[in-house]
């Protein structure tokens, strides 16, 4: 068999090369997954590769098959589909997800893959790590019939919040994001949008994931009495200001955190992060998720497309890297 790979690492902040590598012999438990697609998550992703993780979240930042530490040499990512060629007769040609980094072959456990359903294209599936972060944001936040719900920030991961609380029956929403050209995304998925000047108050719900001071201040702003901000940004080495003065407590106003790294507490009892994923797959067999992918780029490419995506050069939610000529099946 063929266990000759190539992998994407960032040398130094700011700059990334491709390393040749060979797969060790895969064990009894494991599997050898030929990478068909990876997508770059702009927000976290770009914010490594520019060298914004603070030494004092190394270890919670850590991917699952991270090698090498921050800010580097590190091989970085968490959004790989590809077909499995060495393993379980079960699982031999089929399509599987995993949260591994850009590479174009790789050997993990059988457990570390989730088989994506034969309705969800293969091209779709690299966006099942950011729909089990909006999974579990939503989990966290509860929402009901009927809520009044914005969700701030256009972002990769707004977008997917957005697209699953289209789905819920009865309530208000509204996309929120300072980029005009957003409302094309939010139109493509079903959803109201407003820039934050124009967006509807009186929530009780509001979904922050801009990472900027200016949305989680707008998202204070648009509450009711009583209700809650779930914070989903993540800022690195930033530090926020907010408006807790004013009328923040007498108004009782809630500013809760949610992370992908835990399980919801609010979760059904017994949901793993296995029952997690394989949801997120599941709910991508809607094709109106395919708006969030913004481009795509061959593996050989990068190396030069990173930096483009860090600085904005290239705009994008999720950027999708092809690792050959296999059409989006």
């Amino acid at each position: 068999m063929n266990r000759s790979a190539r992998a994407f690492w960032l040398r130094s902040p700011g700059h990334g090369e491709l390393r040749d590598l060979t797969l060790a012999e895969p064990g009894e438990d494991e599997v050898v997954v030929r990478a068909l697609y990876s997508g770059v998550s702009r927000g976290t992703e770009t914010l490594v590769f520019r060298g914004g993780v603070p030494e004092s979240q190394h270890a919670a930042m850590r991917a699952p098959f991270q090698e090498g530490d921050f800010p580097g040499p590190v091989k970085y990512g968490y959004l790989s589909v590809g077909e499995v060629e060495e393993g379980p007769a079960e699982l031999i040609g089929r399509t599987v997800f995993c949260l591994y980094p850009h590479q174009s072959r790789y050997s993990v456990p059988v457990n570390a893959v989730t088989v994506v359903p034969e309705h969800v294209p293969a091209g779709r599936a690299v966006l099942a790590g950011t729909v089990e972060t909006a999974v579990n944001a939503l989990w966290d936040a509860a929402p009901l019939i009927g809520d009044r719900i914005a969700v701030v920030g256009g972002g990769m991961v707004g977008c997917s919040v957005a697209a699953l609380l289209a789905r819920f029956p009865g309530v208000r929403l509204q996309l929120v994001d300072a980029d005009p050209a957003r409302a094309k995304t939010a139109e493509a998925l079903g959803v109201d949008f407003a820039t934050p000047d124009r967006a509807l108050g009186d929530c009780d719900l509001v979904v922050h994931a801009s990472a900027t001071e200016a949305g989680l201040t707008r998202a204070l702003q648009l509450l009711a009495p009583e209700g809650t901000v779930v914070e989903l940004s993540w800022y690195g080495d930033r530090r926020v200001a907010l408006p807790l003065g004013e009328a923040f407590h007498s108004r009782r106003l809630t500013v809760r955190s949610s992370q992908v790294g835990t399980v919801s507490p609010a979760a059904r009892a017994g949901r793993d992060y296995a029952d997690r994923m394989a949801l997120a797959l599941d709910l991508l067999a809607d094709p109106a998720l395919d708006a969030l992918i913004t481009g795509e780029s061959a593996f050989e490419q990068l190396p030069d497309v990173m930096p483009k995506l860090a600085s904005g050069e290239i705009p994008a939610l999720c950027h999708r890297i092809r690792y050959a000529e296999t059409g989006l099946t």
